[in-house]
């Protein structure tokens, strides 16, 4: 949009947090400034395939194997990611009670990591993986060194990195890898994620329900919303007569409910608007 135009929709931003309590959901057009790929590229459309889907993953042990050898290489790149400035920003404004809770669908963690408090993880953290058996939760990294140790030599392996920490990898490698499994019961490890294809636990979803019923206007900042896991919450919000304001780079399945839209890049739109909000005498009081 021009710039003048972009200037009167930061301002009208700013208005609507200043007199509302805000929920804010996020996708993965936050995070690609950390330099974590996203599926659907700059403009919305989609560029990638998921990883692996849910029923790929319980049914077959080689689907399992494919998907932990790509892991283990795109594990380490996406544990060093750093939140970048809209993740501060967000943090900062929900320090200063501009914003409230922040419902995420990503799974890197780099909210908590800049300092926001509360945040949902709608899909779960990569952190973290689950046993299919016996439902024994582990650390990542320790899976990761059981990985290492059992497959030497495969970090040394050329990558491309993917989203949600895949990596693109030789697929005549992978029948050599040796996935790893439960250290209770022996069982598949699964990420503590949702799949595409699965179902997001009710209680998360409930969870979010409840702050997405308590504020005043829903944010949603970096997604295009076009799985249904996140538009819900703007059709809850719509419904319930909240305002949704999207900032997102092209189409957005919200775009015929949205009381403002900003189609522009996520980190300098943040920087305006938090410039704005610093600057007005109503803002911070309204979420204490």
């Amino acid at each position: 949009m021009p710039a003048t135009d972009r200037s009167v929709s930061i301002d009208r931003l700013a208005e609507l947090i200043s007199e509302r309590r805000v929920a804010v959901l996020t996708g993965a057009g936050i995070s690609t400034d950390s330099g974590i790929p996203d599926y659907r590229g700059p403009r919305g459309s989609l560029t990638r395939r998921a990883p692996i889907r849910y029923h790929e993953f319980v049914r077959s042990a080689e689907d399992r194997r494919r998907y932990w050898a790509r892991s283990c290489r795109g594990w380490p790149f996406m544990r060093d990611r750093r939140p970048n400035i809209s993740h501060e920003i967000v943090a900062r404004l929900q320090h200063s009670g501009a914003l409230g809770p922040v419902i995420t669908q990503n799974v890197d963690g780099l909210h908590q990591a800049a300092g926001s408090d509360p945040v949902l993880e709608l899909h779960g953290s990569l952190d973290a993986a689950v046993c299919l058996t016996c439902g024994h939760r582990r650390d990542r990294d320790a899976v990761q060194r059981e990985m290492e140790d059992g497959n030497p030599g495969w970090l040394d392996h050329a990558i491309e990195i993917a989203p949600d920490g895949d990596a693109e990898l030789d697929p005549a490698l992978i029948r050599e890898f040796v996935p790893p499994a439960c250290n209770h019961c022996g069982g598949a490890l699964k990420p503590d994620v949702v799949l595409f294809g699965e179902s997001v636990p009710k209680n998360r979803v409930d969870r979010a329900f409840s702050w997405v019923d308590g504020s005043q206007l829903l944010l949603v900042l970096g997604s295009s919303l076009t799985v249904y896991s996140g538009y819900r919450f703007a059709e809850r919000a719509r419904a319930t007569g909240k305002p949704v304001a999207l900032v997102n780079l092209g189409a957005n399945r919200a775009d015929p409910i949205a009381s403002l839209k900003i189609d522009a890049a996520l980190a300098p739109t943040l920087t305006e608007l938090i410039r704005r909000l610093e600057r007005s005498p109503m803002s911070g009081g309204h979420q204490r």
